[in-house]
């Protein structure tokens, strides 16, 4: 009886096949690239070919950093990476993760292996990096005397800031004695104490560049204490410089774009804030007058001064109105008194003896009122208005008067 399968089944057996096989997991290429489209997802699609035959190939968007190139038809390169089916066509491509070109492939291979081991050792990790200053004074830059670099720097130092000091250690950047002219130009300029540092060169082939992969170039940029800007090649251009320093620029020129702040920005921004500033001051200084009019107010109202005026005039007031209280008490009693007075007038002894009376008392003084107080022979004394009279009782008459 015959075994009948799927093409799913089919494709997936074959799939499964390729994945077993250790060889297609990691291998490399040579071929001549053609047929390649850089697709809008970020893909690139090419095959590879060579006089015998014709490999389909992708490179996805997320290996994309194993591109340091732009690939073209007709560069011959070495693709790194995996054969693998694809179920649903049912056909085997190579999956590439990193691309060279040709003759580039052993250095290429050397670059990765340092990148990674660095990497693995956190020369790369980001909480080294060190913050690049705004400001700059002394800008040390490593790199060929007599190269474009240095020159695409001093342009634009001079456009953007003409008071940047620049200070250049001339260092080889290609060939023999490279690496170790760069590393020493490093710890050269870390120990002038410079504010900032760009380490690099124009761009070129690999090989160019090879000096900036070294692991000696990386540990004086790890290890140095001025923050560095790396420079090194062309925008499309990755060395391991630039993931250990603490900031890359695509170019020399942008580097010192990025190191030296532009001293007319600086102006404007300083001429900005100066008008912030003095309508700020301007607008406080008329708040706090009208505050302080405000307090002239209320001190006018409230002050000491016035308040002795105002209680002054008070005490003025009360005065007045307690000697005119006291006044009118002495005449209300002057007018009581004199009724008294006339009161006790008609009752004086002395205005009864003034009318024809007298006043008659024995001879101990005592008020004669009754015949019966006296006796014949006994002393009375006469008190009448200008003098007292002395007199003897000769004789006693009694008069009955009745009830009167």
């Amino acid at each position: 009886m015959r075994n009948v399968y799927s093409v799913g089944q089919v494709n997936r057996y074959v799939k499964n096949m390729f994945t077993q096989d250790f060889f297609l997991r990691k291998l490399y290429v040579k071929g001549e690239v053609s047929n390649c489209k850089y697709h809008t997802s970020g893909h690139i699609y090419f095959s590879l070919k060579d006089e015998t035959g014709t490999l389909s190939c992708v490179m996805f968007a997320g290996q994309r950093r194993g591109l340091a190139f732009s690939m073209k038809n007709g560069d011959r390169v070495v693709a790194g990476g995996t054969v693998d089916v694809y179920e649903r066509d049912g056909k085997y491509q190579f999956y590439a993760r990193e691309i060279t070109l040709e003759g580039a492939g052993a250095l290429y291979e050397r670059y990765l292996r340092l990148k990674q081991e660095l990497e693995e050792m956190g020369m790369f990790a980001p909480e080294y990096k060190k913050p690049i200053p705004a400001y700059v004074r002394r800008l040390g830059v490593v790199t060929a005397p007599t190269g474009a670099a240095i020159q695409d720097i001093r342009n634009v130092v001079s456009r953007r800031n003409p008071y940047v000091q620049i200070i250049l250690c001339p260092a080889l950047v290609q060939g023999e004695g490279a690496a170790k002219s760069v590393a020493r130009g490093i710890r050269m300029l870390d120990e002038a104490g410079v504010d900032v540092m760009i380490v690099g060169r124009g761009g070129g082939s690999i090989e160019d560049l090879w000096a900036f992969n070294e692991e000696q170039v990386a540990r004086a940029v790890f290890e140095c204490r001025t923050p560095i800007i790396s420079a090194v090649g062309h925008e499309t251009d990755f060395t391991i410089t630039d993931f250990v320093a603490d900031l890359r620029a695509p170019t020399p020129s942008a580097a010192a774009e990025l190191a030296v702040a532009d001293v007319r920005n600086i102006m404007e921004g300083l001429s900005s804030l100066q008008e912030r500033l003095s309508r700020a001051m301007s607008g406080k200084t008329q708040l706090a007058r009208t505050r302080l009019a405000a307090y002239q107010t209320r001190l006018r109202y409230l002050s000491p001064q016035s308040r002795l005026r105002e209680n002054r005039q008070a005490h003025a007031d009360l005065t007045d109105r307690i000697q005119g209280a006291m006044e009118q008490k002495v005449r209300d009693h002057r007018q009581v008194l004199r009724v008294y007075l006339e009161r006790f007038g008609g009752l004086s002894p002395l205005r009864k003896l003034n009318q024809g009376y007298s006043y008659v008392a024995d001879e101990e003084g005592h008020c004669v009122t009754r015949v019966d107080q006296v006796r014949p022979g006994e002393s009375l004394y006469i008190s009448v208005t200008d003098g007292t009279i002395e007199a003897k009782v000769c004789r006693i008459r009694r008069e009955d008067r009745g009830n009167d």
